[in-house]
């Protein structure tokens, strides 16, 4: 089969993008390359998957309605849609809000459109987020909570289209996977995220900043325990009962939530150089903790997340150290 993967020169989509072409798969993968986050680092995902001749690369906008129907009829033989091109991050939706309306509201049913066309299409999958969780107090997060309060701009665009995926699947019958990802990290990633930001401060003797006062919890995910999710999901697509609307949503975390004094502990072990504390208030749009109810992704599809942060976070710090070449 083809499968489309949208944001393919992205953080996850590289690393799915990879473990597909590993298995056989042919994907053709769609990214804007946007300056949101390093060009570079997202050209260096992008020129590696290129050396697999089962890859293809469409440089397009995924809010781009000419373009991306144009790809309907370059790639007529796409059975699969892994979208998972969006504007990510709380707190950049603060700054420039616009962007999130176009690339995750506007972006999202262009893709939308873009499946109920296809002819070969046999299932959808698109990333939400745990941000759609809001200010939850209950832990663990479950996919039976309410998430209709929403605390950031990021998380009302991704519980749009969780509401538009339901439509759509309704209307349409396109068998659809929504999936909650929670705080991912590993090689490769994104330098808006943790690992990335706390790393680089750290190398280079720069402080780092610990909101709440430190006083913060994380699921963090390791990126292979994600892929490995995805493809459980891609293996069982929602089954069309011809009643309820074949669309899911699940949650992909590590189920155990850990101290951010913690991870930062980790870090400073593996650069093997101490940091320089800042402590600072919540930021607006920021939760306290996070915490994955997996209990369903485990059910449905056998996700189950291997990776502890102590196995995790030296494999960032090693690929940190050869893509940057820092040593040690």
């Amino acid at each position: 089969m083809t499968i489309l993967v949208t944001g393919a020169a992205g953080f996850i989509g590289y690393h799915l993008c990879e473990a597909l072409l590993a298995m056989g798969e042919r994907v053709v993968g769609v990214d804007s390359l946007n300056d949101y986050y390093d060009v570079g680092l997202k050209k260096a995902r992008r020129d590696r998957l290129l050396r697999h001749n089962a890859y293809s690369f469409e440089h397009a906008d995924i809010a781009d309605r000419a373009a991306v129907e144009a790809l309907a009829s370059k790639h007529p033989e796409i059975t699969r849609v892994v979208h998972l091109a969006a504007q990510a991050g709380v707190r950049y939706s603060l700054e420039n809000p616009y962007a999130y309306v176009q690339a995750n509201l506007v972006g999202h049913i262009v893709m939308l459109e873009f499946c109920r066309r296809l002819k070969k299409l046999e299932q959808l999958i698109y990333a939400s987020s745990s941000s759609v969780y809001g200010g939850n107090t209950k832990i663990p997060f479950s996919t039976d909570d309410r998430t209709d309060t929403p605390i950031s701009l990021y998380a009302a665009t991704k519980k749009a289209d969780e509401h538009m995926s339901h439509c759509y699947s309704h209307l349409y019958r396109i068998p659809a996977t929504g999936l909650r990802f929670f705080t991912v990290y590993g090689p490769w990633g994104r330098p808006d995220m943790a690992a990335y930001i706390f790393t680089r401060a750290i190398v280079e003797g720069r402080p780092i900043q610990l909101f709440n006062n430190g006083d913060m919890k994380r699921d963090f995910t390791y990126i292979g325990d994600i892929v490995q999710g995805i493809l459980g999901c891609l293996d069982k697509p929602p089954v069309d009962d011809g009643k309820a609307a074949p669309h899911r949503i699940y949650n992909l975390g590590n189920h155990r939530s850990e101290p951010l004094r913690r991870f930062v502990e980790i870090l400073q072990r593996e650069i093997g150089k101490s940091a320089t504390i800042e402590y600072a208030p919540m930021q607006p749009g920021d939760v306290k903790e996070t915490y994955a109810d997996i209990a369903a992704a485990t059910r449905d599809v056998g996700f189950k997340p291997t990776t502890p942060i102590d196995v995790g976070l030296p494999r960032f710090v090693a690929w940190y150290r050869e893509y940057h070449g820092v040593g040690k």
